[in-house]
């Protein structure tokens, strides 16, 4: 869990299935001297012009924007959330003293060990609800690891959350309060935002609750590197509207008071608001929103290639020698094995210029028009290849290469989640299986000591692999004259621990 809104760093990522900008419209804005005067915006294909051209856009197309309805609509659906890790106890070895190694005092061939408790960590963001029985959308990073999460609402009623289920890839989480009748926030379409467009950031920026800021709609499809790992999935809004630390998981508005993207991100060299923020858009949103609603975990489509930006390539030396013309899309540098990429006859140097009939110019567009659809749809694919163009269907698999539903093991009895180890945790903790509680709530785990995060190595001595063998060892073990599962794991802090559930207990 990070306590503050992600800041960001600038990187290039080629991802296997991906993503976009979208054309540039100027808007142009005249404000009198007067505090009492209202702000009046324009719409022009003109590039960027000073407010001294202002005279020519004709005066019909002058409109009057007024945000105070939006903002009325949007404070309410707009939730404080306060997330807790509890403190944890680590066991820590240290060298023997100097002394008894020269004069031979106690046993020298053994290291002492002492334990070190770390104080319960506190973070602050932000969530949307969605639904009038309680289910609230946020960032990843504001619950991640929270052994706690307390919802505040905007009329000051308290309530505890549940993890319904978390998708890193795109920094989305669901949770839940228990109720009815909460205020919600309408989903809108980001596909339908024009750049210069209004919006409003609603959000708890330093724990300042129900905090609204306006600004412009500055880009579309916007990739800026700052989630880790081959199965990152970024495609942002780029608003000047402010956003700072605690607007995570904050509600992006347009003037009507809809939903068009969840706030993730800021731009700045000081940790606070210096000029862009960035919000997850709502194409991304819904599907994942539905899947962990639905199975507990996303069914992600991966259209199996690897490439980058057309526009890109063409600027690196290496590539003079590729003739580019001035097409845009994404340049196919690899087809992955068993993807639907390969089985399509997609292959390198293709140059993917739309899907169905919509037009990709980035990776960062491909992957928000990929990420839409599940595993066995079916998408048609425009290519250019010899420079002809040409159009393919492609069925599109999982990450597992088929079309399966993959769904997150709920186990009652347990009061858990499970779902794969991010790939960035298996680097860094060197481990080549298991599974990682993902969410949990009252149960036999939760009773046992066990927390969110933990991932889970062994069960009964049974490499744990996949939410199947967790399944088969829990039902063997049920039928067992034991009823007992022994489970061995680490935490991402890299400390590890043994359980032992017992399943006969009422």
């Amino acid at each position: 869990m990070k306590k503050r809104t992600k800041i960001v760093a600038y990187s290039l990522l080629l991802i296997g299935c991906c993503v976009a900008a979208a054309g540039v419209t100027t808007h142009l804005v005249n404000k009198k001297n007067s505090r009492n005067t209202p702000v009046y915006v324009t719409e022009s294909n003109l590039p960027y012009s000073f407010a001294s051209n202002a005279s020519m856009i004709p005066a019909a197309k002058l409109q009057l924007v007024d945000l105070t309805e939006a903002a009325e609509l949007a404070v309410h659906g707009v939730v404080h959330i306060k997330a807790t890790v509890s403190g944890r106890t680590q066991v820590i070895q240290e060298m023997p003293d100097i002394f008894e190694y020269f004069f031979g005092f106690g046993d020298q061939s053994r290291q002492r060990r002492r334990q070190i408790e770390s104080r319960p960590q506190v973070g602050y963001g932000s969530g949307v609800i969605l639904s009038k029985d309680g289910y609230i959308v946020t960032n990843n990073h504001v619950i991640d690891r929270a052994d706690e999460i307390e919802v505040s609402l905007n009329d000051s009623r308290i309530f505890p959350a549940v993890v319904v289920g978390t998708d890193p890839s795109t920094d989305l989480a669901l949770i839940k309060i228990e109720g009815d009748d909460f205020p919600i926030i309408p989903m809108g379409n980001s596909d339908d935002l024009k750049l210069g467009e209004w919006v409003l950031a609603v959000g708890n920026p330093f724990n300042l609750t129900s905090s609204v800021t306006a600004g412009v709609v500055s880009a579309k499809a916007r990739k800026i590197g700052i989630y880790e790992g081959s199965e990152s999935i970024e495609s942002f809004i780029q608003t000047d509207a402010a956003i700072n630390m605690g607007n995570s998981g904050g509600a992006l508005v347009n003037v009507k008071g809809e939903l068009v993207g969840i706030n993730a991100a800021l731009e700045s060299p000081t940790g606070t608001y210096a000029g862009y923020g960035f919000a997850i858009p709502t194409t991304i949103v819904k599907k994942v929103v539905a899947d962990l609603k639905e199975y507990g975990s996303v069914q992600r489509a991966i259209l199996g290639i690897r490439g980058g930006d057309v526009a890109v390539l063409r600027q690196l030396e290496e590539n003079k020698d590729k003739d580019f013309g001035t097409i845009e899309g994404v340049y196919v540098s690899e087809v992955s094995d068993g993807g639907g990429a390969l089985a399509a006859g997609l292959k390198e140097g293709d140059i993917i210029t739309a899907i169905n009939g919509k037009k990709v110019r980035t990776m960062a567009e491909l992957q928000e028009t990929i990420v839409q659809f599940s595993p066995g749809d079916k998408v048609e694919v425009t290519i250019l290849r010899d420079k002809r163009s040409r159009k393919v269907s492609v069925e599109l698999k999982n990450f597992k290469g088929n079309t399966e539903i993959v769904k997150a093991t709920d186990i009652e009895v347990l009061g858990a989640t499970f779902s794969t180890v991010p790939e960035q945790i298996r680097r860094q903790l060197n481990i080549g299986y298991g599974m990682q509680v993902s969410g949990l709530r009252d149960g036999l785990l939760k009773d046992a000591g066990i927390q969110r995060g933990f991932i889970i190595l062994k069960i009964n001595n049974r490499q744990i692999r996949s939410l199947d063998d967790i399944e088969q060892v829990f039902d063997e073990a049920v039928k067992s004259p034991d009823q007992v599962l022994f489970i061995t794991g680490i935490y991402p802090s890299g400390r590890r621990a043994n359980y032992a559930v017992g399943l006969d207990e009422d």
